[in-house]
Formats: C-alpha cells, sequence, structure tokens
C-alpha cells in the first residue's frame, strides 16, 4: 500500500479457552456484518468459516505441530471435495439446461409437426369428401345410363316384336291366299 510494506507475525501462544471463545464471538459478529445467510449455499459464510477453520489450525499447530498438520490435510481434503461437488454441480446444471433446451426445442418441432399433418388430413378429408361425391354422381349417372339403356332395348324389342308380328300376320295373310 503507498510504497509500505505490512508484514504480519504469527503469535506463537498457545490458545486458551478465553481464545476461542474470543474466535467464535468475532466469527457470529462478522457473519452478521457481511450478511451471510443461515442456510443454504453462502460464499460469504463459507469464506468466513474457512477463515475460522485456518485460525483454529494455526492455534492447534502452535500446541502441537502433528495434530495441527493432520487439520491441514483435512481443509485441503475437504476443500478439494467441496470444489469437485462443484464442478459436479455446475455440470450438471449445464447439462440439465442443454437437455431442458432440446427438449423444449422437439416440443415445437413436434407442435409444427402436428399442425402440418393436421393440416394435411384436413386435405385428404376434403380429397376423400370430393371423391365420395364424385362417385355418387358416376354412379347416378351410371344408373341413368344402364335405365336408359334398357328402356331402349325394351323399346326395340317391342318394335321387333311388333315388326315380327305384322311380317307374321301378312305371311300368314300371303298363305291363306294361295
Amino acid at each position: 500500500e503507498g510504497g509500505r510494506f505490512w508484514k504480519q507475525n504469527v503469535c506463537m501462544d498457545e490458545s486458551s479457552r478465553a481464545n476461542v471463545q474470543n474466535l467464535k464471538m468475532q466469527m457470529s459478529t462478522k457473519l452478521d456484518q457481511r450478511q451471510a445467510r443461515e442456510t443454504g449455499i453462502c460464499q460469504i459464510r463459507r469464506e468466513l468459516y474457512a477463515q475460522c477453520f485456518d485460525e483454529l489450525i494455526r492455534q492447534t499447530t502452535v500446541s502441537c505441530v502433528e495434530r495441527g498438520l493432520l487439520l491441514l490435510r483435512i481443509r485441503d481434503e475437504s476443500r478439494m471435495t467441496l470444489h469437485a461437488y462443484m464442478t459436479l454441480y455446475e455440470s450438471s446444471t449445464a447439462l440439465g439446461f442443454r437437455k431442458a433446451n432440446q427438449v423444449e426445442k422437439g416440443k415445437t418441432d413436434m407442435v409444427n409437426t402436428i399442425k402440418r399433418l393436421e393440416t394435411r388430413k384436413e386435405e385428404l378429408e376434403q380429397e376423400v369428401s370430393d371423391l365420395k361425391i364424385k362417385i355418387t354422381m358416376v354412379e347416378k349417372r351410371q344408373q341413368e345410363q344402364i335405365e336408359s339403356d334398357e328402356n331402349s332395348h325394351r323399346e326395340q324389342l317391342s318394335f321387333y316384336k311388333r315388326t315380327n308380328q305384322q311380317l307374321k300376320s301378312q305371311l300368314e295373310g300371303i298363305k291363306s291366299l294361295k
């Protein structure tokens, strides 16, 4: 700061019950001052607890180096585990968002496909209706043609029968004259 160097010395005095109580009070005060959340994920609370744990490790290391080193290993392992969980959480969240986007896109595509198919269905239903009308008209014309042909055939048959009858009558008239 401003060309000055600061040096911090570590207190080598063993911690007392009063020091631990003081640390606890300072911790509560800082949590309140920085408005750390009491539950859930809170970066501020995690930082303050890490500082407190570092201080407890320092105090423990002063009285027993081996115990302090073991606590350091525990702290480092818990940080690595927390980092792994955070990475896993971020990855799963990103995957969740990607999957949600895919589902939304798929849903949009499906809605468009449904609309297209419904339109095609209506077109085909109209075509079926038109073809049914054409079939009815063709059947009606066919029936009329059949009836007309039958009437024509009957009339011809009747004509031929009359003609045949007349010719028979004439033939018998000619035979009776002879």
